[in-house]
């Protein structure tokens, strides 16, 4: 799947995505979704891939790890890895923020 095939546009909080809806907003192939999610290293809520929905931040997530993949050749544990430690930052960031120290 090109980049240019990803669906873009406004994330929402209580978005529900299909396997198919986050495999194009990622540019991926369904199989790299499924494989991600059955090494637990993509959070989902369903039972079955036909059933799986995904909220934005795993659009985001799954989209962070998928370019350190691409971009540094991470092997997918380490990109999963990188991309935890970056919601780790964004939410220590935003404590800071909401304590009025930024």
């Amino acid at each position: 799947m090109r980049e240019e095939d990803a669906l873009i546009g406004a994330q929402l909080e209580d978005a529900c995505l299909t396997l198919d809806e986050l495999s194009r907003a990622c540019a991926a192939p369904p199989d790299w979704v499924i494989e991600h999610v059955r090494e637990g290293l993509l959070p989902v809520a369903g039972e079955s891939p036909s059933a799986w929905r995904f909220g934005s931040r795993d659009l985001l997530r799954a989209r962070q790890m998928l370019r350190f993949e691409r971009d540094f050749d991470a092997v997918p544990e380490l990109a999963a890895l990188v991309a935890d430690l970056f919601e780790e930052l964004h939410e220590l960031r935003a404590q800071l923020r909401r304590a009025g120290f930024e």
